[in-house]
């Protein structure tokens, strides 16, 4: 016997189907509608803003690195800064052992005095044969007007032959004398004619060895050429230094800069100029930097590697490649928070103005970019102890010593 199904019981059973599908359907709608608007605001973003943009953390902090090192051989006798101490152009860091920069000192010293007191006496040479050949003109006139006289008187025979002979004689040794004294003068004016005893060749030997003799006695105390802060203090206390032996070197933190690593793909549309926003792993994003772009690398990494790839040879793998970017940083900013050498950044250029050139221009004004005057003095005082020895051995007024 068959039962048959019956409709009224089925039909609350398929009921409950209904609410289910409709919530999948409102779920995926929902999600749809997220992925459209999460597309669409990505597409907004893109368009008007990160398009324009071009951003890498591979980026670090780039600076001057000033290298300390002697200009004399020497011991070291004191060390007067250590690693991170604040230091002023021109403060003394390291003193050598000055005993015998004095010595040679010393000796320049006497050697110009000397020289100068010589080049002195050439002067009263020169004084000296200028009234001899005067005095022997006057002689040579004096005999000349002596034989002519005995010439007249020889035929009336008021004088001899023998002592018109003796005439012409003497007439002929003043002449020969007088040519002498002409011949003695010239090579006494050649040593000084057309210059003044500061610039007489020899004197100007000898200065110039006291010059150096000086500039070595202040070498002996190694001074810093630009402020800044001490980093990799090498030397020690009586260690003998050589010149080009690198003793410590100075950082000067209100010069540093960012060197930005970019991928070859990111550098289309970037110009020198465009403005750069810039943070410090070390700050995190509490502090943000403004900078601009000061100039592009003028070849990839690789390209300037001591052993470039050589990507003729061998099997060949397509790497994209990384241009170096050096960004300079508001140096307010860099006063109110200090950057270190090598420090990690994040870096983010804004590309929308691309006025500006690829290439940099051509440096138009003569003034160094970077320049020290803490060895200016040196020289200075040099030519100052040199005119204070010259002047101290000239002549004082009444000597009858000659000088020009």
């Amino acid at each position: 016997m068959t039962t048959e199904p019956n409709p009224q019981a089925s039909a609350p059973a398929a009921a409950p189907a209904a609410p289910k599908n409709s919530k999948r359907r409102r779920a995926l709608l929902i999600l749809a509608i997220v992925v459209i608007a999460a597309g669409l605001g990505w597409l907004a973003y893109y368009f008007f803003i990160a398009r324009w943009h071009q951003d890498t953390d591979d980026a670090y902090v780039q600076g001057n690195i000033v290298s300390i090192v002697p200009q004399t051989s020497g011991t070291v006798i004191s060390i007067d800064s250590d690693d991170g101490m604040k230091v002023e152009a021109g403060q003394p860091l390291v003193h050598l052992d000055p005993n015998d920069a004095q010595v040679a000192y010393d000796q320049s010293i006497a050697n110009l005095a000397n020289t100068v007191r010589q080049v002195r006496g050439l002067y009263s040479t020169v004084d000296a044969g200028q009234a001899d050949l005067q005095a022997r003109q006057v002689a040579v006139e004096q005999a000349r007007a002596d034989v002519k006289r005995r010439e007249g008187l020889v035929a009336s025979g008021a004088v001899s032959r023998e002592e018109l002979a003796h005439a012409r004689d003497l007439l002929a040794s003043a002449e020969a004398g007088l040519s002498s004294s002409r011949g003695q003068l010239s090579r006494s004016r050649a040593l000084v004619d057309a210059t003044t005893l500061s610039k007489q060749p020899q004197v100007e030997a000898a200065a110039s060895q006291l010059r150096q003799a000086y500039l070595n006695l202040q070498r002996s105390a190694i001074v810093a050429p630009v402020s800044g802060y001490i980093a990799k203090r090498q030397v020690q206390l009586g260690q003998r230094v050589q010149p080009g032996t690198s003793l410590m070197t100075i950082v000067p933190l209100e010069q540093v800069w960012v060197e930005a690593n970019f991928k070859e793909t990111q550098l289309g549309k970037m110009r020198i100029g465009q403005p750069v926003e810039l943070h410090a792993d070390l700050y995190g994003d509490d502090v943000t930097y403004e900078g601009k772009v000061a100039s592009l690398g003028l070849g990839t990494g690789s390209a300037f590697s001591l052993l470039p790839a050589q990507n003729a040879s061998g099997n060949w793998i397509k790497i994209v490649q990384r241009v170096p970017v050096r960004i300079e940083i508001e140096p307010k900013q860099l006063a109110e928070h200090p950057l270190r050498i090598g420090l990690s950044m994040s870096v983010d250029v804004s590309i929308s103005d691309q006025s500006g050139p690829v290439l940099a221009a051509a440096k138009q004004s003569a003034k160094p970019l970077f320049a020290t005057q803490a060895y200016a003095k040196q020289l200075a005082d040099a030519n100052a102890v040199i005119t204070q020895i010259i002047e101290q051995n000239l002549p004082t007024r009444g000597s009858a010593a000659g000088s020009r």
